[in-house]
């Protein structure tokens, strides 16, 4: 999903983004009669599309959510809560979902929101080549009736809620979605619309809709949203009070204390060695589990989490979110810190003199680039980088044998399973759990336990492969947000960027 090389370019260029600290900021008040005042988001990254079917969610919540609404939301802890869909019923073989729809609820164009427009919507987002992960599993969907949808699944699946409440369930308007304008043309529900004077790639400014149905939730008025990729840009606009929210790099924290801004973050990703051949199919190293391991306690995380993550994130050897289910804190000193201990398991493997190999570089991970060279080094293992653009790594650093990473994590534990472990990825094309049948089996345990029974077998599974080092993870790291005092920001992993539902009037 390209969540994920969102994630990986713009999370570590904006770790990279060193600006000098300034001071007397302005603190944004409220200017308009609205209850929240104006709300100025300074956004790392510009909108991808306003199609909901190819926007990337990581960066778009403030963006799509202003002009959609979604059938299913999300809290702060990821949890899908209603919003179109005012409730649903799982059947209990795990197979049927019935929603319940919101009535009285219009698009921009005058169009009537009910159970066929949701279907058309639907129907076309399972299509889509971004939004099409949410709906692998679904068989078909049914308009029951004008305020009832039945989603068929062809399997059980327990991310389909989940990935609908992050950004995939925005309802359009049934003669946009025909048109084929939505790209450039959102026409949705939402709380506001695009407005006119807006600038693409710069500026966008939006107008309050009269009358929305959960008024209460959005309670900006006026809303924009400027796109500001450089730091140093985006934490000027912040002082000069140009924004009041603040997609933060660590001299935007420093302003926030000097200010008495609100300051708000969470776990979004973790920072290691992703290895794409642990079978050792073409890469015979890897697929010996001592050596992974040792590449997982040649890495000092605490030290790359301070030196180069300014000590914003978690230590943790593991990819399930520090904090949420599936996460086993005692874990995290499994692998602590011991070159003494890699070096030993290396040559227990038959490579006490290190090995060669050769991996992909580009310009956004080049800090971690040092990190890599000094520990292998001390491993004996001879790394040849292969520098390419930015733009190219997507496609070709999964064809190496492993590659510095920085993934976004979720929520959600089955969709880290999902993700991370069962299901290919770009990041992860072959995952060949068929060729660890303890692994598979615990994945299966995972995806057919019961409820009640379910958050067990994912902590089995994350311990299962945190041992068998199916990742060399050095650190999980922050996505920090900083706002004005009356403003307050909720981060939810899984999203680069909240949603404005996650954005509250203090």
């Amino acid at each position: 999903m390209k969540k994920a090389l969102i994630a990986v370019a713009l999370a570590s260029v904006t770790a990279l983004a060193l600006s000098a600290c300034g001071s007397g900021g302005s603190d944004t008040a409220s200017t308009t009669g609205a209850a929240g005042g104006p709300l100025n988001i300074g956004n790392f990254a510009d909108v991808t599309s306003w199609d909901p079917s190819l926007a990337d969610v990581g960066f778009a919540g403030p963006y799509l959510s202003a002009v959609y609404d979604p059938l299913i939301a999300v809290d702060g802890a990821g949890t899908p809560v209603p919003a179109l869909a005012t409730s649903w019923k799982v059947s209990d073989d795990y197979k049927k979902v019935t929603l319940d729809l919101r009535t009285g609820v219009t698009f921009s164009d005058g169009e009537k929101f009910d159970a066929a427009a949701a279907v058309k919507s639907l129907e076309y987002l399972k299509q889509g080549a971004r939004s099409g992960e949410a709906y692998r599993s679904v068989e078909k969907f049914v308009a029951v009736d004008d305020k009832t949808v039945e989603i068929d699944l062809k399997e059980r699946d327990d991310t389909l809620l989940y990935f609908m409440g992050i950004g995939r369930s925005y309802m359009m308007a049934p003669k946009a979605i025909a048109a084929g304008t939505l790209a450039k043309k959102p026409v949705g529900s939402g709380p506001y619309t695009l407005d006119s004077t807006s600038v693409a790639g710069s500026e966008y400014h939006f107008t309050k809709v009269k009358k929305h149905w959960d008024a209460k939730e959005f309670p900006f008025d006026p809303l924009a949203v400027y796109p500001i990729q450089d730091a140093t840009a985006r934490d000027n606009a912040m002082l000069s009070g140009q924004i009041n929210v603040n997609y933060a790099d660590d001299t935007a924290l420093k302003q926030a204390k000097e200010n008495g801004w609100n300051v708000a973050a969470k776990v979004s990703g973790w920072v290691g060695l992703q290895f794409t051949d642990r079978a050792g199919t073409k890469f015979k190293p890897l697929g010996d589990e001592r050596v992974r391991q040792a590449l997982n306690y040649a890495f000092d995380g605490a030290s790359i989490l301070k030196s180069v993550g300014s000590g914003a994130g978690k230590v943790s050897n593991q990819v399930f979110p520090a904090g949420l289910p599936g996460n086993v804190e005692s874990l995290n000193s499994l692998y602590a810190y011991n070159v003494s201990k890699a070096k030993s398991l290396l040559a227990e493997a038959g490579y006490a003199d290190g090995f060669e190999l050769h991996m992909p570089m580009s310009q956004v991970f080049q800090v971690w680039q040092p990190v890599v060279d000094q520990t292998f080094k001390q491993l004996g293992i001879t790394v040849t980088w292969d520098d390419m653009q930015y733009m190219d790594y997507q496609k070709n650093a999964p064809t190496y044998p492993m590659f510095v990473a920085f993934l976004s994590m979720d929520a959600n534990p089955v969709a880290t399973v999902q993700r991370m472990i069962n299901l290919p990825q770009w990041y992860n094309p072959t995952p060949e759990i068929d060729q660890f049948p303890d692994v598979q089996a615990a994945v299966q345990k995972v995806l057919t336990a019961a409820p009640s029974a379910q958050a067990a077998q994912i902590e089995a599974l994350n311990t299962l492969v945190t041992q068998k080092a199916w990742f060399s993870v050095w650190y999980q790291a922050n996505n920090s947000y900083t706002s004005t005092s009356n403003i307050q920001v909720t981060p939810v992993v899984g999203m680069m960027f909240p949603t404005l539902r996650q954005i509250a009037a203090k």
